[in-house]
């Protein structure tokens, strides 16, 4: 933590303060923007939408991610740090409205609002921290290093064709070099409880996501008993889907942040939010194309791309939970890693059959999942006082 404070700054908090519902309000763009990314994936599950899809999501995500960050050290309940949040806010909504055409007519679009959401979150990152010297640098560094992405990502938005593609990735190498260089700085002093719950409610809005299409499926036709028998199995494995975050990882990944300091805690941050949250949440991208594929032929034989969809995204989705404690604890999931691998490969060679009965399969093996969990580690709020983390 740093040793300068500046109890006379207005912007800048020193406390471990709740979400505000500012940042609330700036999420719900941001998720709207996740379920955009599923339509990239509507033309077909291939490598091409594919990564047409993870090359949108990483700079949506970025973005996000980024406000994360500055937020973290901002006195959200300020009224000019609220109007700078709703100022974003309204720009990132037209970054989300041309997502589905980021690689078509609103390649342009994207990118500008893109790199305007993105300015302003730096902007509000300076201003918070300037008047600590120490932070004020360490943002600097970032700034600079993330310049250079900004620019690769605007030039992907005007040349379009294979440009796009190549400058777009390019923009995520520079940011994951930003975020390298950047995250080792001592000066960042993160909020753990802060960061941990805005990272868990954005996971949380984002489950809630695949119930709407679920739901919103079965509205349509409610009288029809398949229709509405995917869209309960649906909701069972959304809900272990919560349970295996929330239930087991979430309070685990707080406390490992609690017990750092310094580089420490701002490179764990890094690590298991910014970073190896970014292939959870493609998990629950895949997750939601996949039940959205279900929706349409309820009563017969789930596709290929569909069965593949709804196999890898609960796979990288867990996974992606798995990895996040690893890095945390330094410890391995093998009952986790063991019944991911059995349920997405049931998944895949349990071909032939009605929608509901993968679907069927698939919600058997994560409560199997969950129960071994619990048998093997009950999960008690005491456990986690004086739990050393390596």
């Amino acid at each position: 933590m740093n040793s300068y404070s500046n109890p006379f700054s207005p912007f800048l908090t020193h406390d471990d303060q709740p979400v505000s519902f500012a940042e609330l309000f700036f999420d719900l763009v941001f998720v709207y923007a996740i379920t955009q990314v599923v339509h990239l994936m509507l033309g077909g599950f291939d490598w091409i939408h594919v990564v047409r899809a993870v090359l949108v999501f990483w700079l949506v995500w970025w973005a996000w991610t980024q406000y994360s960050w500055a937020l973290n050290a901002a006195n959200t309940n300020h009224r000019t740090i609220q109007l700078a949040i709703l100022l974003a806010t309204a720009i990132a909504f037209f970054m989300a409205v041309s997502v589905p055409q980021a690689f078509g007519s609103s390649a342009k679009w994207f990118a500008l609002a893109y790199v305007a959401v993105r300015g302003i979150g730096l902007i509000i990152y300076l201003w918070v921290t300037w008047p600590d010297p120490e932070m004020r640098n360490a943002v600097k560094k970032f700034s600079t290093l993330s310049v250079l992405g900004l620019c690769s990502a605007l030039a992907g938005g005007y040349l379009c064709g294979d440009w796009q593609y190549i400058l777009w990735g390019l923009t995520i190498v520079l940011d994951l070099v930003a975020a390298g260089i950047g995250g080792k700085n001592d000066s960042w002093n993160l909020h753990p409880k802060h960061f941990s719950e805005r990272h868990g409610l954005f996971v949380i809005i984002a489950l809630g996501e695949t119930l709407i299409i679920a739901a919103s499926a079965a509205t349509e036709e409610f009288s029809n008993i398949y229709l509405l028998a995917v869209s309960c199995l649906s909701v069972g494995i959304t809900c272990c889907l919560w349970w295996i975050y929330f239930f087991r990882a979430k309070e685990k990944l707080e406390h490992a942040m609690e017990s750092k300091s310094g580089s420490a805690r701002s490179t764990l941050g890094r690590d298991v939010y910014s970073l190896l949250h970014f292939p959870l949440m493609c998990g629950l991208i895949i997750y939601a194309y996949a039940i959205e594929e279900a929706m349409t032929h309820p009563n017969q034989e789930m596709t290929f791309a569909a069965r593949i969809a709804l196999a890898l995204g609960i796979f990288i989705y867990s996974m992606g939970i798995g990895l996040t404690h690893l890095r945390a604890t330094g410890q391995i999931l093998y009952s986790r890693l063991v019944m991911t691998i059995v349920i997405s490969s049931s998944i895949y060679f349990f071909n032939g059959i009605a929608t509901f009965w993968t679907l069927g399969i698939a919600l058997a093996g994560l409560i199997i999942l969950c129960v071994i969990e619990e048998i093997k580690s009950p999960f008690k709020e005491e456990h986690l006082e004086g739990v050393e983390i390596d």
